[in-house]
């Protein structure tokens, strides 16, 4: 019961986060609003007897070609659902931190970094069984009677868990190595610019295929016909290899928020 409690202090806390609720719209807004864009390219396309310009006229595929999107989301809903504690507090709050009187209401430190990672997981699964639904949604009613769905109900479910799981997983780890850093700048940076803008475990694969082996590149093909380079692991093998990383992280930033001071 006390966990729960804790859960539901940090999902609130959370909420009222402004950078949480970017994220959020990110990760919702921000792929609602590249469906439309994608689906009005299809549409167009369809009705001026351009079919071969487009990949797929599916509106599941033209509204989960956005997905990924969501991943910068969810590096920021984890990232601040521990940097907001190390942010100093205003000079007429005391100027210091949150994290002491997060400490002093849950002392236990380990419990405390699970509950942020259970309220990570409540929020990101939340948005995506949100966001999935509707974009597919807008997709179908863009492009309208043109649309030719290819993905059966099961695929489709498959992959939508498939791509909730990678959110899932890297809003985990961007919660652990924030723990680590003790401060949200330099994670949010890092992790949105390599989900987004400059994948470093992309460049690495040019150098050796051992980076395959590196979250993010292991579980891409958890979002199946989403795909960024050739070789690496399969789906079920690399959300296992994901896994671990994420486990491994949660792990040692639990020990370390155990023995370091606050």
């Amino acid at each position: 019961m006390r966990f729960l409690r804790a859960v539901a202090a940090e999902l609130s806390k959370c909420l009222t986060l402004p950078g949480c609720w970017a994220g959020a719209a990110v990760a919702g807004l921000g792929s609602v609003a590249l469906t439309v864009l994608n689906a009005q390219v299809v549409h167009n396309a369809l009705a001026s007897g351009r079919p071969e310009s487009i990949a797929d006229a599916s509106p599941f595929e033209t509204a989960f070609a956005a997905m990924p999107l969501g991943t910068v989301g969810a590096v920021v809903l984890g990232v601040l659902a521990i940097g907001s504690e190390y942010a100093p507090n205003s000079p007429d709050a005391g100027g210091g931190r949150q994290i002491g009187v997060t400490l002093t209401a849950l002392p236990h430190r380990v419990e405390l970094l699970a509950a942020k990672a259970f309220a990570v997981v409540l929020l990101v699964v939340g948005i995506a069984a949100a966001t999935l639904p509707v974009t597919v949604g807008i997709a179908r009613l863009i492009i309208g009677e043109f649309a030719v769905e290819t993905v059966t109900p099961r695929d489709a479910v498959v992959r939508c868990l498939g791509g909730t799981l990678y959110w899932t997983l890297t809003g985990l780890m961007a919660l652990a190595i924030t723990t680590l850093t003790r401060s949200s700048t330099v994670p949010l940076i890092v992790l949105i610019m390599n989900s987004s803008l400059v994948s470093v475990s992309l460049l690495l694969t040019n150098l050796t295929p051992l980076a395959h082996w590196l979250p993010d590149l292991a579980g891409r093909r958890l979002f199946a016909g989403i795909d960024t380079v050739e070789g690496g692991l399969d789906a079920v093998p690399g959300a296992w290899v994901m896994g671990g990383w994420t486990a491994a992280l949660l792990v040692v930033a639990a020990v370390v928020l155990h023995r370091r001071n606050a």
